[in-house]
């Protein structure tokens, strides 16, 4: 049996060249919309989480890495305001994972892979990053996105490997925020920060990005990454 995953930092809904909109229902309907297994996100306002199942027609599962200052329709109507500067200081964010409701969905566990406090990034603009690990089917599926610096990225990665250690079958996916990190016991990376790695599971299509056609709104990309996708069997 195989399984489309993909993976996509949402940048908080907003376009690249950056504009003062954001379209985050847009883009989760664009990357659930053919049906694909699991999708893990990145970059996800608190606001949004309760709104997730309803726009994807999907289980959510999710682990908040920056807390919102507030929440609800004010937090959303006040990044409205200038995405640009306002994306995470007031709603915070949460990565998430999505998953097809013909599958079963099992526990989720989380890890935190830095020391960062919860409201350290208030006073130092340092987030905590965690691995969620949710259990698919037979395997499990972990949504990492690490710090924007290549050596503690690095070092992020290689606890998230430590963590699933005891898990046969993983995809480990996410921005990792390193081009081509390789993790050790997984398949090889590819080009870019993205990555879609399995360990215990086959590769049938490796991963490989969206053309920018596929994410182009008003002459605009959305996000500044791509989705990524793979099927794994």
């Amino acid at each position: 049996m195989s399984f489309v995953v993909r993976t996509w930092n949402l940048f908080h809904g907003r376009t690249h060249p950056p504009s003062r909109r954001t379209h985050l229902r847009h883009m989760v309907e664009l990357v659930t919309e053919d049906g694909p297994d699991v999708v893990a996100l990145q970059e996800v306002p608190v606001w949004a989480l309760g709104r997730l199942e309803r726009w994807s027609g999907m289980t959510a599962r999710w682990a908040v890495t920056v807390p919102a200052l507030l929440l609800g329709p004010l937090a959303r109507l006040v990044t409205e305001i200038d995405a640009a500067r306002l994306r995470s200081l007031l709603t915070g964010q949460a990565n998430v994972v999505l998953v097809a409701p013909r599958l079963t969905v099992r526990e989720q566990r989380l890890r935190q892979l830095n020391d960062a406090g919860r409201w350290e990034w208030l006073r130092l603009g340092r987030q905590q990053r965690w691995c969620q690990a949710v259990g698919v089917e037979a395997f499990v599926v972990a949504n990492v996105h690490a710090t924007n610096e290549p050596k503690a990225a690095a070092d992020e990665a290689a606890r998230a490997a430590a963590f699933l250690s005891g898990e046969e079958r993983v995809v480990l996916c996410g921005d990792f925020n390193v081009a081509a990190h390789a993790v050790e016991g997984f398949s090889p990376p590819i080009a870019g920060i993205d990555q879609i790695l399995v360990r215990g599971l086959e590769l049938v299509e490796p991963a490989r990005a969206w053309e920018p056609g596929r994410r182009t709104l008003g002459g605009r990309l959305l996000s500044d990454h791509a989705p990524l996708e793979a099927v794994v069997a």
